[in-house]
């Protein structure tokens, strides 16, 4: 009896450590793939308005609400990349309510986002594959899909994270196939 017990504890100690290494094999494997595409980037640096054609801020009629909501990313932003994820969470809701109000599926994505990327970061795993996968049903439902890559690849982060390496798995081959295409 004894000695059943102790091979099935040995098993299990050995499948844990080799799970253990699969994961971080995995993690691993995402950091690369993440820095070698950068993950559709804007590169802020680059200006696309023609030259000659400056709109001067007086003739730009803006909705106060949307100079609200985008105040709202840009502080969530800022809040997790000083890592406060609760404070970002905060912001990232209030700009998601605005822009559903303001129906801006562009900007509800940014807020989706921004709350999936501040629950990773609280470790609410679970709650935060909720607003990473709205961003794939905004993308679905308006047919554009800007943002999906990087969903994928958090989703599976998450799922990584829960221990559920069979989903992990799939998300991690939908984000890779997405970097291939992209």
């Amino acid at each position: 009896m004894f000695s059943a017990c102790h091979m099935t504890g040995l098993l299990a100690r050995q499948r844990k450590g080799e799970l253990e290494k699969l994961n971080e094999q995995l993690r691993q494997i995402n950091a690369a793939l993440r820095r070698q595409a950068k993950i559709e980037s804007y590169a802020p640096s680059l200006s696309y308005a023609p030259v000659g054609a400056r709109i001067s801020e007086n003739e730009v009629i803006v909705d106060p609400r949307k100079e609200e909501l985008i105040s709202h990313l840009k502080a969530g932003k800022n809040f997790l990349r000083n890592q406060d994820p609760e404070a970002a969470f905060a912001e990232f809701k209030q700009a998601l309510e605005l822009a559903q109000t303001l129906t801006d599926p562009t900007e509800q994505k940014k807020a989706a986002r921004g709350l999936g990327a501040s629950l990773q970061r609280q470790g609410k795993y679970r709650e935060a594959i909720k607003y990473h996968s709205l961003v794939l049903g905004i993308s679905e439902q308006e047919g554009e899909d800007s943002g999906n890559t990087e969903a994928y690849g958090a989703i599976a982060d998450c799922y990584t994270e829960l221990g559920d390496l069979e989903r992990a798995g799939k998300f991690y081959d939908e984000y890779i196939s997405r970097l291939e295409t992209d």
